[in-house]
């Protein structure tokens, strides 16, 4: 199933891109999604945390994707 994922702040940085379309398995849930995202992308694992919104909302790690759904991968942010 296709899945667009969207990376702000550092996160598009480290990828070096803002938006990536993947194909992934059936079922998938934002908990093995992470694991993909570093297998795709290694240099995400320089972040120690960082939240997962899908479809603009905040997402849990055993939700399930669907396909076209869109994931945002959203960084630690700091400010004053």
């Amino acid at each position: 199933m296709k899945i667009k994922t969207l990376f702000f702040g550092i996160t598009s940085d480290l990828v070096e891109e803002s938006q990536l379309d993947f194909d992934v398995k059936n079922n998938l849930s934002i908990k093995d999604f992470k694991q993909f995202l570093i297998e795709k992308h290694p240099s995400l694992e320089n972040i120690k945390s960082y939240a997962i919104a899908v479809n603009e909302e905040y997402a849990e790690e055993d939700l399930l994707l669907k396909e076209n759904d869109i994931v945002a991968i959203i960084p630690p942010v700091s400010g004053g």
